[in-house]
């Protein structure tokens, strides 16, 4: 089989006369690559990107099918996603309100008390009565974190703040009780 070979210091050089263009020839750039116009939403800096992108795939090959497939999904949000971070075989322990609970991540989702749920989430309702982000409620993500999985420690809750004698004082002074009853008294 015949390969091509590719100077890859002449797609640099390339890719770097793109950079300083303007918006106009970048959009020109844009139309005779992907024989199209460009998307009116795209800035300067995404359109000179996908227009560097488009000439290094060119040049070295583009992502593999496997690749293209895997991103698909992930995109799309579809069921599964999370299943190929999880291998099978997986075991993930939560204890809740003094109960251990293990689930098992398997081919068709998540293995919980002898049976198979699609999703983390609903083994989260199940077992606490309520509606909870199952990644969440098994540890995979730290709160306030979407992208944090369960490498990163969690921290621990801080300590509860007591009351001070001093401050344990209604906010609302008396004096204005008293005067809107007066008002309603009156009124």
């Amino acid at each position: 089989m015949d390969q091509q070979t590719v100077d890859a210091a002449a797609i640099v050089a390339e890719i770097g006369h793109i950079r300083p263009l303007g918006i106009e020839a970048l959009r020109k750039r844009w139309r005779l690559m992907f024989s199209a116009t460009p998307p009116k939403g795209l800035t300067k800096d995404i359109i000179a990107r996908m227009i560097a992108d488009r000439i290094q795939s060119e040049a070295f090959g583009g992502l593999d099918r496997e690749t293209v497939k895997l991103l698909d999904r992930l995109v799309g949000g579809k069921p599964g996603a999370l299943n190929r971070r999880l291998k099978a075989g997986t075991v993930l322990v939560r204890e809740y309100q003094g109960e251990r609970h293990t689930v098992t991540v398997v081919p068709g989702g998540f293995s919980w008390q002898d049976g198979t749920y699609l999703s983390l989430s609903a083994i989260a309702r199940a077992i606490t009565g309520t509606a909870w982000n199952g990644p969440r409620f098994f540890g995979l993500r730290v709160p306030g974190n979407s992208e944090a999985r369960a490498t990163a420690p969690l921290k621990p809750s801080p300590p509860q703040a007591t009351k001070s004698p001093k401050r344990n004082r209604p906010s609302v002074r008396p004096s204005a009780i008293a005067a809107s009853r007066r008002g309603l008294d009156h009124g």
